[in-house]
């Protein structure tokens, strides 16, 4: 395997930070320093500032996918295809093959959740199951009623209209939103549609996992307790 991958295996670092220390002329392969593209195989001795780095032991009960949480920043895309210099995939730099379940717009910030499970990515989004995803909103001008009982009834957009959703008032300039579906830039779209502005817009929550104190830009695993929560009767993890 290439040696960037087997360092990020062993849990030092990522492999985009691998291929820095690698050019930094930090990293020894069998006892001479290490060229970018070189490749590790078993046996041979990799070590980082004379440190010497082993691969993690296989842990029991080691789940078969990788589920993580991430705090996306404002201007990563929500695309695998690495031609886009902004894919979400090329961010987190993980050692697995990944990618989102559904999307958060390039100008969004806020909770995404990646997996490298195809399984559990159709059966959250399917559209029947009525998951909630949770957003906090602000924009351009003041709140009032009357735009907060619309958009709760629903807003012509794509030529239809939307589900009914929770919505409640958070500030002068800004709101709360769960929606049950997720159609194309929704709440810019019902926002625009009422002569509102969208100036902020970050996702709290999916289904039951919450972004909480997770910094922008910061990942972390899903628990089993989440996991367990977004599909109660799903066991192949």
């Amino acid at each position: 395997m290439r040696l960037n991958k087997f360092i990020g295996e062993t849990g030092l670092c990522s492999r985009r930070e691998a291929d820095e220390l690698i050019a930094a002329g930090r990293v020894t392969l069998g006892g001479a320093v290490a060229v970018a593209g070189a490749k590790w195989a078993e046996g041979m001795v990799v070590c980082v500032d004379g440190k010497e780095l082993r691969r993690k032991p296989a842990a029991k009960n080691r789940r078969r996918h990788v589920y993580i949480a991430l705090n996306k920043p404002i201007g990563i895309t929500c695309t695998t295809d690495t031609a886009d210099a902004s894919n979400i995939v090329d961010f987190i730099d993980h050692q697995e093959r990944i990618f989102p379940i559904g999307r958060l717009d390039k100008d969004s910030e806020g909770l995404i959740l990646l997996t490298s499970n195809g399984d559990i990515v159709n059966r959250i989004l399917r559209v029947e199951n009525n998951h909630e995803k949770e957003y906090l909103v602000g924009v351009n001008k003041p709140v009032t009623d009357e735009f907060l009982r619309t958009m709760a009834r629903g807003v012509h957009i794509h030529r239809q209209l939307t589900k009914p959703c929770k919505v409640s008032r958070l500030a002068k300039y800004g709101f709360r939103i769960t929606l049950t579906q997720g159609l194309n830039r929704q709440i810019r779209l019902m926002s625009e549609a009422l002569g509102y502005k969208v100036v902020q817009l970050r996702r709290v929550r999916v289904i039951n996992v919450r972004l909480g104190t997770l910094k922008p830009g910061a990942w972390r695993n899903l628990s089993d307790a989440e996991l367990a929560g977004l599909l109660p009767d799903f066991t192949d993890w």
